[in-house]
C-alpha cells in the first residue's frame, strides 16, 4: 500500500472512531467499523479492497489499545 493511501486510512478511522464515543463500542464493533471504511478507501483509491479491510479490521480493534480513540 502507498504510504498517501495509510495516511487517508488512518486519518479517516479517527475520525470514524470519534462517531462512536457515545455507543461505547466493543473491539468487534470498531474492527467492523475500520474493516468497512478501509475497504471503501482502498477501493476509491484504485488498491485492493480486502487488504484494506484488513488493514482498516485491525486499526479499528487496536486503536483503543494505544488510546487513539477512547
Amino acid at each position: 500500500m502507498s504510504k498517501k493511501l495509510i495516511l487517508v486510512l488512518g486519518l479517516g478511522l479517527t475520525g470514524l472512531a470519534g462517531c462512536t464515543q457515545g455507543i461505547n463500542p466493543t473491539d468487534t464493533d470498531r474492527a467492523l467499523i475500520g474493516a468497512g471504511t478501509g475497504a471503501v478507501i482502498a477501493d476509491l483509491s484504485g488498491h485492493s479492497a480486502i487488504k484494506g479491510a484488513a488493514v482498516g479490521a485491525a486499526a479499528g480493534a487496536l486503536c483503543n489499545d494505544v488510546r487513539l480513540c477512547q
